[in-house]
């Protein structure tokens, strides 16, 4: 048995998503206390309160106006990304009750609705709970999954355009102040997500265990539904959101920066506003709901594996609880990391912020090694046996201890090479924008080029750690070294956060007509966050990787399947088909950017063309036709490539057999990590090579611009091209492959039982 017991466990876990949310509340705290001197009201009647504190306007530029002007602003983008979202959850909610009722059906049909307790599939002569009651349970642990994924979603944009203006208007005291208001908004979601998550999952786990009793075989298995709500919401909202938010960047950049030769965010642009909503939508409601999702999915294969072992079998609730109380002690690990990029350190020079950034990473990944020690050696007995594919396998604690850490350290991994990648302090990204010279085409040939060998590192580290962590504890070890790559998500979100934020304090600096200090200011905050943002989503894609293969590995224990065979014809037309499945969901989101931005160019322009004095700025442009496009275009585009997620394992399942859908998982997600990879990578090398131009902070960059030049017009134009790649398709990618992997595990016991009815008909 484990040295810690039940009750000191029952009590930690609680007591640190607890103390998560109280120090999300308390950062939220700090940034609202800035002193306000006034109110600035809308036409739409929504009015917030916002910083002015006594500081001295630099050369009469940072007038009351302009201060007036920044509440205004933050205000549209507050109303339009909240208009979106309500819009959004809207579709979201009717598509989860119908979904949670096909579960129902599903899985209540495996024994035909029968009341009547049945044997054991694992703890073999024992009699569990009937399946009417697990299809029950899953449905409803699927419902709080997809509540949980949307108010992270919520919660992280409502945080967002609270503090995007506050941002841009401390740069007025500094860069270190203007850095602490950006990162501790982004710690507010980072805490609120990773502690509302565990929570949830908790609170859950111990109510369905009032009815499964002894069941935890049932009990586990019910809980995957919670991982299936999360990443369903999550698809819905990386696509939806992505969709919104580059339709609206490509049609600004294309008609405002190559053919009118104005400004980024330049107030004179229809397209700005839009933007500027799509930031909040896509790249911090979508990312909250996708690493929420992941989260979910890790924990419940985990726990899922962990139910058929020795430890779920004698119910030692310690061990069991390993993968809630690994999350816990990352609660806390990142609360302590919080504390050196706010408290320990100053930010004294834009030059620090990029290192006092990844620094977070290193400091969380050092302590997080040193607490999964401690779990392991105190929630684990010594030695445990774990089912592996119809035999056992004698696992010691220590094994445990190895797993989490290399998921913890091959994400380090994933992290600095996706940074080398796409940051324009280092050669790939300052080659790619050298390729400028010469045009936009070899500006794509070599963009495209180091997204391809961006992946190579990224999927050693991820081989390494499925090997090491295989051989220590077969799938339960891939499943938590998924949760160990995960388990300082707090820092994580709180550094991806920081980008959109501080991409939306630049521009709303730029539209209020602000100096040009605060805007340099706000520029150095914008390219450091743009490559955490990409780390970010590196991080999102590796973990990706190997929670769907321990979700993989479960669903091929539940559907009794003993090994999967690529000579076998019927796995083999499965691994083509998912390897395909990416590629055929890229194209659909892409096509979808690029129609919604061919709408959006045609409506800049004729605002341009038609409105009289726009370009003189003597005449204000029509801002909501512009999101009025990218609501419509992302609402009804988001569909379809959702539909052909979520309908994948269906039909593979129910007609083709357990068997085939093996083979489609695998094949998917092989395929799809390599695309999502390299398809970020590509696109966050073409837009810092982009603000390597625009910032001339070297002699080479001064060479190649300034903005206007040609060179930074084909730059442009890479950045343009590789939008939809690196916030919509790539970061899709990954909840694709997972989503359909658990999806398959909790339709296990149905496909097992029913699937296959082609190849039973011929």
């Amino acid at each position: 048995m484990a040295v810690m017991d039940e009750g000191l466990t029952q009590a930690l876990i609680p007591l640190a998503a607890l103390v998560g949310i109280g120090f999300a509340l308390f950062q939220w705290f700090l940034v609202s206390r800035v002193k306000v001197s006034g109110w600035y009201g809308l036409d739409n009647g929504y009015k917030d309160k916002l910083i002015e504190d006594a500081v001295e306007p630099e050369e009469g530029l940072d007038s009351n106006e302009a201060i007036a002007k920044c509440a205004e602003i933050q205000n549209a983008i507050s109303v339009g990304a909240t208009s979106f979202l309500f819009t959004e959850y809207k579709y979201l909610g009717i598509f989860t009750l119908a979904f949670g009722a096909i579960i129902f059906l599903f899985l209540g049909s495996v024994n035909g609705f029968s009341t009547k307790s049945q044997p054991c599939t694992y703890n073999k002569g024992n009699q569990c709970k009937p399946a009417l009651a697990n299809a029950f349970f899953t449905t409803v642990a699927f419902l709080l999954g997809s509540l949980t994924s949307v108010l992270s979603g919520f919660l992280g944009m409502k945080i967002a355009t609270y503090a995007n203006a506050r941002t841009t208007l401390e740069a007025r005291k500094g860069v270190g102040k203007a850095f602490i208001a950006a990162f501790r908004s982004g710690a507010v979601m980072g805490f609120l997500l990773a502690a509302n998550g565990l929570f949830v999952l908790y609170v859950s786990i111990n109510v369905f265990k009032s009815y499964y009793g002894d069941d935890w075989e049932g009990l586990y298995e019910s809980i995957t539904g919670y991982g299936l709500g999360g990443s369903s919401m999550a698809l819905f909202g990386r696509v939806g959101g992505g969709i919104y938010t580059k339709a609206a960047d490509v049609g600004a950049d294309l008609v405002g920066k190559v053919e009118r030769n104005i400004p980024e965010d330049d107030p004179r642009n229809p397209a700005v506003i839009a933007d500027n909503v799509g930031d909040n939508v896509g790249d911090i409601a979508g990312m909250g709901s996708d690493l929420f999702g992941s989260y979910a999915e890790s924990s419940c294969a985990a726990l899922f594996v962990a139910s058929i072992s020795s430890i779920g079998i004698s119910h030692d609730y310690s061990a069991m609880s390993y993968p809630l109380l690994i999350s816990s002690m990352g609660i806390v690990v990142c609360l302590i990391t919080t504390l050196f990029a706010t408290d320990f350190f100053k930010i004294k020079n834009v030059t620090d912020i990029e290192p006092t950034l990844k620094r977070q990473l290193v400091i969380s990944t050092i302590l997080m090694t040193a607490g999964i020690a401690m779990v392991s050696f105190l929630a684990l007995p010594s030695e445990f046996t774990l089912f592996n594919f119809g035999t056992e396998k004698a696992v010691k604690n220590w094994h445990l201890f190895f797993c989490v850490s290399i998921g913890l350290w091959a994400g380090l991994v994933i992290g600095y090479t996706t940074e080398y990648y796409t940051s324009n302090a280092y050669s790939p990204v300052r080659d790619v924008a050298d390729s400028c010279r010469t045009g936009a085409a070899t500006n794509v040939i070599f963009g495209l080029a180091l997204g391809y060998k961006s992946v190579i590192i990224p999927i050693f580290a991820i081989a390494v750690a499925i090997y090491v962590s295989f051989s220590l504890a077969a799938m339960y070890g891939i499943a938590v070294a998924a949760l160990g790559m995960l388990s300082t998500i707090a820092t994580g979100l709180a550094i991806d956060a920081y980008g959109p934020i501080s991409d939306n304090a630049g521009g709303i600096a730029e539209m209020a007509g602000m100096s040009h200090k605060i805007r340099k200011i706000t520029d150095a905050l914008d390219a450091a966050g743009n490559t955490t943002a990409a780390i970010g989503k590196g991080f999102a894609i590796g973990s990706a990787a190997l929670v769907s293969l321990a979700l993989f590995g479960a669903f091929v224990s539940r559907a009794g399947i003993n090994s999967v065979d690529v000579l076998t014809p019927k796995v083999f037309i499965g691994l083509l088909v998912g390897a395909m499945l990416p590629y055929w969901f890229s194209a659909m989101t892409m096509k979808s950017v690029g129609s919604a931005a061919l709408k959006m160019v045609e409506e800049v322009r004729r605002q341009f063309n038609d409105i009289p004095g726009l370009m003189e700025g003597t005449a204000k442009p029509d801002y909501a036709s512009c999101v009025k496009i990218s609501t419509d275009a992302s609402l009804k585009a988001m569909i379809p490539p959702g539909a052909l997620v979520m309908l994948t394992p269906l039909i593979a399942g129910t007609f083709f057999g357990v068997e085939t859908l093996a083979g489609v998982l695998a094949g998917s997600l092989v395929s799809g990590v390599q695309v999502a990879i390299s398809a970020s990578n590509t696109g966050g090398a073409w837009d810092n090579a982009k603000k390597y131009i625009e910032a001339g902070a070297t002699e080479h960059a001064r060479t190649l611009g300034p903005k206007g030049s040609d060179a930074h017009k084909a730059a442009v134009i890479g950045d343009t091209v590789g939008d939809p790649l690196k916030d919509t398709s790539g970061p899709s990618l990954n909840i694709l492959i997972k989503l359909m992997a658990v999806e398959s595990l909790v339709f296990a016991p149905f496909f097992a039982a029913h699937g296959g009815l082609l190849f039973k008909l011929f």
